[in-house]
């Protein structure tokens, strides 16, 4: 019996990747809705079988310049406290932690390229354990972070950010970083992040040799993540 997803997107080039083929084959319709412009109070949304808070260029915190993050706000606050499942990548992550009550703000640097995480005990135990073997790395590609909300179990740091992933119950998880990023699409957020890159003084053509020497192994990595994350969901 399949069951039903919801997506949340906030640009259109930063969409599930690497988790849609895992999605589909362990029996989820997806279903996706612009952040921006649908109404999330609809019964669908909220409470849909999982929901996928996609990433973007916005602030978690922005919600005077984008009025709509009130309602994503409420949205996530509302499955959380009821234990349906949630993911939330990047400034999906940002957005679970600041419904959880905490701090979401600027962080020390921009953490733009690939990049190892370092799991924490309970990082190693969980779906993230993959992360642990040699030359693993995620994309990164965020300059806010997140204090750990109340609550939250830390999964993964870098020297960077002491807030990398963590899980709230057994039903949320939020990964700072881009395991769902699909190295062939990258050129899509080149373009569409162009002007952050420019500012932040990072050349596309490092990035896209970086990307070039280690897209092999990202589908399998994100399909053994995720996999586990979504059976163990249930």
């Amino acid at each position: 019996m399949r069951r039903s997803a919801i997506a949340l997107r906030h640009v259109a080039f930063e969409d599930l990747g690497l988790l849609a083929p895992v999605m589909a084959r362990e029996g989820w319709d997806v279903t996706f809705r612009e952040a921006a412009t649908d109404d999330l109070r609809e019964g669908s949304i909220r409470d849909a079988g999982l929901l996928i808070v996609l990433g973007g260029p916005i602030g978690a915190y922005e919600t005077d310049a984008y009025p709509f993050l009130k309602s994503e706000l409420e949205l996530i606050e509302h499955r959380l406290s009821r234990n349906l499942p949630v993911l939330g990548i990047c400034l999906g992550a940002q957005l679970m932690a600041k419904a959880l009550g905490s701090r979401v703000y600027g962080g020390p640097i921009k953490e733009i390229g690939w990049g190892k995480v370092e799991l924490t005990g309970e990082g190693a135990a969980s779906c993230l354990s993959p992360l642990r073997e040699d030359g693993e790395v995620v994309l990164h590609w965020h300059g806010d972070t997140f204090d750990l909300p109340r609550g939250a179990q830390r999964l993964a740091s870098n020297r960077h950010y002491e807030n990398q992933a963590f899980a709230y119950g057994r039903h949320a998880l939020a990964l700072q970083f881009h395991l769902e990023a699909d190295p062939r699409l990258l050129e899509q957020w080149y373009v569409g992040h162009a002007a952050e890159l420019a500012a932040a003084k990072i050349p596309v053509a490092e990035l896209r040799a970086a990307t070039a020497k280690i897209a092999d192994g990202r589908a399998s990595l994100a399909d053994r993540v995720f996999t586990r994350w979504l059976r163990e969901i249930g």
